[in-house]
C-alpha cells in the first residue's frame, strides 16, 4: 500500500529517543511521503530541518491557533522567507481557530488566522487548516477574507454540507484517526461522502491513534488504518483507495 501521511507532527519531541527508526519504519510498511506541519516559529525550523535530511519530508510554515497570541511580524516574515525559496516547504500551515482549548483569545486566533491567509495567497501555497469546535467562524472568515485561498480542512469533524462548500471553494478534506473510530459514525458518513479527486489521509502524529492501537503513540506508518476503514466505506479496495489519496496528497502540495 502506497500511503501519504499529509499531517504527522514527526519533530514532536515524543519522537526524540527513536526517530530515525521511526521514520525508516514507516516508510518501509509503504509511508512513501509524510507533511510536517509547523505549529510555531521553533517547530517549523524543526519540520524544515527533518525535510532537509529526508527526500520524501515536507513542511509547512505557519501558527497554530493555540500559539497564535505569541505571532510575530518577524514570524510572518520568515514564514514569507520559507514558502518563497525553500523548496521543502509547501503550504502554510497549521493555521486556524480553536474554540475547544482556547488557549489564545478569538479575537487574536481570528486576526493571526486572517493574516496567515493573506500570507498563502501572497505566496501562493496551499493552506492546512485546524478547526476544533469553531466551524461557523472558520467558514465566515474563509467566505469573506479568504479568497483566493485554497487547501486542506486537516483531521475534518465538520458535516457534510459544510465539506460540500468546502470542496466548491477549492478544499481537500482529510481524515485521521477519528474515521476509524467505532462511535464516529457522523464523520464515516461524511467520509462517504466526499469524491475520490478531494480526499486525503493523515495521522495526526503523535495523537489521534486509531483502534487498534489506541492510547499509544501514533506514528505515520498508522495512515494505513485510515485508509483502510474509509475504502470499506466507499465499497473499495484498500490499495486502489490508498494510491488515489497518495496522488491527491502530491498534487495538493506540489510533488512532482
Amino acid at each position: 500500500m502506497k500511503l501519504f501521511d499529509t499531517h504527522a507532527h514527526i519533530n514532536d519531541n515524543r519522537f526524540d529517543n527513536d526517530r530515525a527508526d521511526m521514520i525508516q519504519s514507516c516508510f518501509d510498511a509503504g509511508v512513501e511521503y509524510i507533511m510536517i506541519p509547523g505549529v510555531d516559529r521553533g517547530t517549523v525550523e524543526s519540520g524544515v530541518a527533518l525535510a532537509e535530511a529526508y527526500p520524501n519530508l515536507y513542511a509547512a510554515a505557519g501558527t497554530h491557533p493555540h500559539e497564535s497570541k505569541d505571532f510575530t511580524d518577524a514570524d510572518y516574515e520568515y514564514y514569507k522567507e520559507l514558502a518563497l525559496h525553500h523548496g521543502k516547504v509547501r503550504a502554510i500551515g497549521e493555521i486556524g481557530l480553536d474554540y475547544y482549548y482556547d488557549f489564545s483569545d478569538r479575537d487574536t486566533q481570528k486576526r493571526v488566522f486572517v493574516r496567515q491567509l493573506e500570507l498563502a495567497r501572497d505566496v501562493d501555497l496551499p493552506i492546512i487548516i485546524h478547526d476544533r469546535d469553531a466551524h461557523g467562524a472558520i467558514m465566515d472568515i474563509l467566505r469573506n477574507e479568504g479568497k483566493g485561498n485554497w487547501g486542506i480542512f486537516h483531521c475534518y469533524s465538520g458535516s457534510w454540507d459544510m465539506a460540500k462548500e468546502l470542496i466548491k471553494m477549492g478544499y481537500y478534506i482529510s481524515f485521521a484517526g477519528p474515521v476509524v473510530f467505532p462511535k464516529s459514525t457522523s464523520l464515516k458518513e461524511v467520509a462517504r461522502q466526499v469524491p475520490l479527486d478531494r480526499i486525503l489521509i493523515e495521522t495526526d502524529s503523535p495523537y489521534l491513534t486509531p483502534p487498534p492501537f489506541r492510547g499509544r503513540r501514533n506514528d505515520p506508518s498508522k495512515t494505513q488504518f485510515v485508509a483502510e476503514e474509509i475504502a470499506v466505506l466507499k465499497g473499495m479496495d484498500a490499495n486502489e483507495f490508498a494510491a488515489i489519496a497518495y496522488e491527491n496528497g502530491k498534487r495538493v502540495f506540489g510533488i512532482e
